[in-house]
Parts: C-alpha cells; structure tokens; sequence
C-alpha cells in the first residue's frame, strides 16, 4: 500500500495533542509534520500511513476530541509536489527541534 496523508486542523495546542493521541493510539499511523498558526490558535496535525490507518485515524479524532475539528482531509496517493510540502513543512518541524 502506498502513503496517504490525514490532516486534522483544530484550535488550540491542547485540542491538537488529544486529536494526535488519540490517532495514533487508534491506527498505524505516524506524525509527517504539524503546522502551528495564529500564535497557536490553529494547529494542523499531518499524519501518514496506509489509507485504511489514514481513515481510521482522521475518523477517530473527528469523533473522539476534545473539540470539533474546523477542518479534515484524507489525501490517498498524494501527488509528489504534496508529498513535497509535507517535506518541506516536516523539515522546518525538525530543524526547529534541533536548535531547541
């Protein structure tokens, strides 16, 4: 099975970590990346795996959350340039980490 991506975007730090817990625990899914907007207001967790994980996944924090996600999508097969901008963002993430 090839890579597919699951975005959940929520408000809130909080909210994004009990939404990437409960993903993660619910599938065989891993983190590709987050992004972190509006001074932390609006956090978009990226995961991958399989597209069953992916769904299972994305389904389970959409239900499960502490907060209604604002937005999900589920990308099966991304194009490379997708595949590209989760690099790229995923890339930022780490350097960041490794200047902490």
């Amino acid at each position: 099975m090839g890579k597919s991506y699951g975005f959940v975007e929520i408000t809130g730090v909080v909210a994004a970590m009990d939404a990437l817990d409960i993903m993660l625990k619910t599938a065989d899914v891993e983190l590709a990346s987050w992004e972190r907007k509006l001074g932390g207001r609006l956090v978009t967790m990226i995961i991958q795996g399989d597209i069953a994980s992916v769904e299972q996944a994305v389904e389970a924090a959409k239900t499960r959350a502490i907060k209604k996600p604002a937005a999900t999508a589920i990308i099966a097969r991304p194009h490379e340039e997708t595949v590209r901008m989760v690099e790229l963002s995923a890339s930022r993430w780490r350097k960041k980490q490794e200047e902490s």
